[in-house]
């Protein structure tokens, strides 16, 4: 493919964002699960623990998703606010690659800590947000989240960019909690916070569309690449920046790019 001036490569990914943020990707993809609830502490929930699970294999991330939820009832924020140690027993046995039951256990635990705290997910990420990134949120978090007796192992599962990491998975659930849902995909439940703040899930296949389209240079996928495609997709759209994921993500996974 030529290389693309930049009204070019606006109009090229454009295009194909449009085609990609449509209800039909929800089919294949670890959005479907929060788009199961109505209420906001259930979206949240049951998307932040989808998101923390979505790494290798598509199949068996719906798969495992599927079987957190019912684990939970199907009910994720009362099972989180409510829960019994009998509760806690029932989850053992649960693995996904290695998030495994001691895991999870403490993810709802500190999740009932949150809420407690905070009465939203949404509150917490907001006092910590500043005007044009979340990434400082996500630090903030991951102290808070962790600030419950745990085993070493767990703190694996939440990402900290203050040390290099791109956070993907979590960048992946602040695109479905806040970009509106208009295209019938993203959820858009926080309102306080704005899509211009959102910064690309960064993964292996919308890391490589990225460099072949030069907007990214670096080769690791890591907080350094990630900053590089922000700066980059804010001249293409400073106001939704990240809709060009479904762009990325579609190009490499789909279509093979």
């Amino acid at each position: 493919m030529k290389k693309l001036n930049k009204s070019e490569l606006k109009e090229f990914l454009d295009e194909k964002a449009a085609f990609y943020e449509q209800p039909k990707f929800i089919e294949t993809d670890p959005v479907q699960i929060p788009h199961l609830f109505t209420q906001k502490e259930d979206k949240e929930i049951a998307g932040f623990l989808t998101a923390t699970i979505s790494w290798g294999n598509r199949k068996s991330i719906l798969t495992n998703a599927h079987k957190l939820m019912l684990l939970m009832r199907n009910s994720p924020y009362d099972f989180v606010m409510n829960h019994t140690d009998t509760d806690l027993d029932d989850l053992e046995g649960f693995v996904h690659r290695t998030f495994n039951h001691i895991d999870l256990t403490y993810f709802i635990k500190a999740l009932r800590n949150l809420y407690i705290k905070f009465e939203d997910m949404e509150g917490f990420f907001n006092q910590y947000a500043n005007d044009e990134y979340l990434q400082t949120a996500i630090h903030h978090f991951k102290k808070e989240f962790f600030s419950l007796p745990h085993e070493t192992r767990t703190e694996k599962h939440v990402s900290d960019p203050h040390k290099n990491s791109a956070a993907k998975r979590i960048n992946m659930f602040f695109r479905w909690m806040i970009r509106d849902s208009n295209a019938g995909v993203d959820l858009g439940i926080w309102n306080s916070l704005s899509p211009s703040q959102l910064s690309c899930p960064l993964d292996v296949h919308s890391g490589n569309v990225a460099r072949k389209l030069n907007l990214l240079s670096r080769k690791q996928n890591d907080a350094k690449a990630l900053h590089q495609l922000d700066v980059n997709l804010r001249l293409l759209d400073p106001l939704d920046p990240v809709k060009y994921d479904y762009a990325l993500f579609g190009l490499g996974v789909f279509e093979k790019f």
